[in-house]
């Protein structure tokens, strides 16, 4: 017999801890390998931890609501044999040019024997880890697999199917990218507060305590600065108003202002790339890919940032179709891990509850976040070739907020002006 340790496997980027919400297996039970042991939750998403190997649980580390560090050992399983996970043997179905084929992979192990898998923002079982390492499987080829597991997770059998067709095709191999430094939690000092007789005491639930958390790092890490715009959509509100029913039932998805919204956002953010970056201690990271997290608020009052990936190659067929879809699995509770990682920029849609601008705080280690006010009809001055006259317009508030250690107030108010620019310039002759 032998006894293998169960650890928390990493999450995603950022993500350091989880908790534990619930066991789907006690002591004594059988556990299949890649088979589900427990339930994790962090403050992005819930998911679920596999096990690498077939066995018997016998020890349970952590209890329910217990919270656990990447890499901590979560459960012991008891296997049979002396070995606790054996790799097993690919053979080829047929002859092929075998001295290429073994110099390549000669090459990509040498290249993986000192790959971190945990590098990357997607989800693998120690399993599928443990195989890829043996076989000099990159990084870049493990994330290029399509999984067929649970919300898309590679699986041993898709490993294993790729290992064996992977004879006719170039090796890949990926350079290792260091990940960012976590900026620590500064510790907050606790403050009495009186309570009365008739007061409720309510202790905050685990989302809650980690979204209250990050807000408190983020404004004592960020030197939080706003900048405010009024911005005239009244030819967008029209064109809305004229095209909505005919877009819902040609693509059979609702047009709502987001969309519309995030589109001039992900062009500024190619006009003016410095807001398109993050903060490593003394470093700034130039983010390649526009990728723009969406704040949505959950039925019981949590937040959670969905981030729309690669923003600005979308249509705005494309961009609704992408909001609505995370808008609506974030209510539902199934967004996947990777649905929240890798925002580059954030914007939060404050006029969703009649506010009309705001000053909301950025989400970590981004340096700017956009909040849309509530669009109202207004009194404006309209300038005409005829002159000044008074009429209605449809208005709204952008307000923006940036880190000024990094981005000054010339680029940061330039930015939020050129997305005004371009709703206020928005064709209302335009296809959808």
């Amino acid at each position: 017999m032998a006894k293998f340790e169960l650890k928390l496997p990493k999450m995603g980027e950022s993500v350091a801890e989880a908790t534990v919400t619930n066991w789907l297996k006690k002591v004594g039970d059988k556990i299949e390998m890649d088979e589900a042991v427990l339930e994790i939750a962090t403050d992005k998403v819930d998911s679920e931890v596999p096990s690498e190997v077939a066995g018997t649980l016998v020890e349970i580390l952590f209890n329910t609501d217990d919270v656990v560090q990447v890499g901590q050992t979560i459960a012991i399983i008891e296997t049979e044999g002396g070995a606790v996970a054996a790799t097993p043997e690919v053979k080829a179905d047929a002859p092929v040019a075998v001295a290429e084929v073994a110099k390549a992979v000669e090459v990509a192990k040498e290249t993986v024997a000192s790959a971190d898998f945990s590098a990357s923002d997607k989800f693998f079982s120690p399993l599928v880890k443990n195989i890829a390492k043996e076989e000099g499987i990159s990084l870049a080829e493990l994330e290029a697999i399509a999984g067929s597991g649970k919300d898309g997770r590679v699986n041993k059998e898709d490993l294993l199917n790729y290992i064996k067709n992977r004879g006719s095709q170039p090796a890949v191999v990926a350079t290792p990218v260091a990940a960012p430094k976590a900026t620590p939690a500064p510790v907050a000092q606790a403050v009495p507060v009186s309570v009365n007789g008739g007061d409720e005491i309510v202790e905050m639930d685990r989302m809650r305590k980690l979204i209250s958390g990050y807000m408190v790092a983020s404004v004592q890490t960020s030197a939080h600065v706003q900048s405010f715009i009024e911005v005239d959509v009244t030819n967008i509100v029209k064109w809305r108003d004229k095209v909505k029913a005919a877009f819902e039932k040609r693509e059979g998805e609702k047009l709502t202002f987001t969309p519309i919204m995030m589109e001039a956002v992900a062009k500024a953010l190619k006009d003016f790339p410095g807001m398109n970056i993050s903060v490593d201690g003394d470093y700034i990271i130039k983010r390649k890919n526009i990728n723009l997290g969406m704040a949505a608020a959950l039925p019981n009052g949590n937040l959670i940032v969905p981030v729309i990936k690669n923003a600005d190659q979308l249509n705005l067929v494309g961009m609704a179709k992408a909001v609505n879809d995370l808008g609506n699995r974030a209510k539902a509770g199934k967004l996947k891990p990777d649905d929240t990682q890798g925002g580059t920029y954030t914007v939060t849609n404050v006029g969703t509850f009649g506010s009309v601008f705001g000053t909301p705080i950025i989400n970590q280690p981004q340096v700017g976040i956009l909040a849309l006010g509530a669009i109202r009809k207004v009194p404006a001055v309209i300038e005409t070739p005829e002159g000044d006259f008074i009429g209605i317009r449809q208005k709204m508030f952008l307000s923006h907020s940036y880190d000024h250690r990094v981005v000054d107030g010339a680029l940061g108010g330039s930015f939020v002006k050129r997305v005004a620019d371009y709703l206020e310039a928005f064709d209302v002759n335009r296809d959808f």
